[in-house]
């Protein structure tokens, strides 16, 4: 047996608020809407990955999403004009990614990154 695909599913009232944090300004394609869902992602192949932490590193509280991106300078600046407050960053950190933290509509601290 093995995993073939992770999803992560967030509660929600406010489905239509994922477009624009999700698809607008992070660029995820629209995968399944079924008006009660709507699924997110690329039909690129992605990684499957889990990760367990005690805190986010650097002392920052553990994020509930990490999204990595191609552009974190864009992508920090298409947040900021959405008006999505910034709660860390960007930064570089000392493993090796630069990195900021933004809360989705729904709360969800997202962890947004590139490797340098």
């Amino acid at each position: 047996m093995k995993v073939n695909r992770i999803v992560t599913n967030i509660h929600t009232h406010e489905i239509a608020e994922a477009k624009r944090f999700y698809q607008d300004i992070l660029g995820l394609e629209l995968l399944m809407d079924h008006g009660w869902i709507a699924t997110y992602g690329s039909e690129e192949t992605m990684q499957i990955q889990l990760s367990f932490a005690a805190e986010g590193g650097s002392g920052t509280p553990t994020p509930d999403l990490s999204i990595e991106v191609d552009d974190v300078e864009e992508a920090y600046e298409r947040m900021k004009k959405a008006g999505f407050h910034i709660e860390y960053g960007p930064v570089d950190e000392p493993w090796g990614v630069r990195r900021f933290y933004v809360r989705d509509p729904f709360g969800r601290l997202v962890n947004i990154l590139t490797h340098m």
